[in-house]
């Protein structure tokens, strides 16, 4: 199968028409085009999302199965919930919304111990600036002594959340930026965070795996819902939510 090259103006082919893991590129399903704000919100309202690396073209993925957390699933192991607990108690930890995007977004670009290079290439790390600037795309951040210790990044369109990465300089840091996030994000009729690729760590925080048309049900009517109040503000989780 020949891979669509997209030019400026070109739709995105059907998902159903993706790459699929038998012919060894699981949902890639077109490259070129650009990373429009346009462009990237017309991608992700159909469940397709940028990756690539540093010297390849722009190439656009829509995967089967999709990762997703559901809400309802995500594990709060009894080692985190006691985290949780004792950072609420103490004042050096912090944890806050859109505080910090462009510092979240190149920690997130790090290359991470064993990896040579970063997906986040530095015209992503454009990319999603515009996108928060356009109040899209957003962060939550873990801090410790007033220093920028973890966090996560995603876009928000409607009441549909897709997360994009993680980092943490300190044990847990991410995983309480992530447990912020949803506690804040559960009662505001949000189903699900898409994680787009299958990872260990990302199943053990409760993320499973969906058909991709189940998915974009969940994004077609997660989009078309009424925008989140991504304001920024610090978060907290109650104490019995902790315990």
């Amino acid at each position: 199968m020949r891979l669509p090259f997209l030019g400026k103006n070109s739709p995105f082919p059907p998902t159903s028409q993706a790459l699929t893991a038998a012919q060894g590129a699981n949902g890639l399903l077109a490259a070129g085009a650009d990373l429009s704000v346009e462009r990237l919100m017309e991608a992700y309202s159909h469940g397709i999302f940028p990756w690539y690396s540093q010297g390849e073209p722009l190439l656009w993925w829509s995967p089967s199965p999709r990762m997703v957390l559901q809400l309802a699933n995500f594990k709060v192991t009894r080692s985190l919930r006691k985290t949780l607990k004792r950072c609420s108690e103490q004042t050096e930890w912090r944890f806050t919304m859109d505080h910090a995007f462009p510092n979240v977004v190149s920690a997130c670009a790090s290359p991470r111990e064993g990896q040579g290079g970063t997906w986040i290439v530095q015209e992503m790390q454009e990319a999603y600036l515009r996108l928060h600037n356009q109040g899209i795309a957003h962060s939550i951040e873990s801090w410790f002594q007033g220093e920028l210790v973890g966090g996560l990044y995603l876009v928000s369109i409607g009441r549909m959340i897709f997360g994009e990465s993680m980092f943490s300089r300190k044990t847990d840091a991410s995983k309480m930026a992530l447990a912020h996030l949803v506690n804040w994000l559960s009662p505001q009729g949000v189903k699900v965070i898409d994680c787009q690729q299958n990872t260990r760590h990302l199943a053990s925080l409760g993320a499973s795996e969906m058909p991709r048309e189940t998915f974009e049900q969940l994004v077609n009517e997660g989009v078309s819902l009424p925008a989140l109040n991504w304001a920024p503000q610090v978060l907290e989780i109650d104490h019995d939510k902790a315990e």
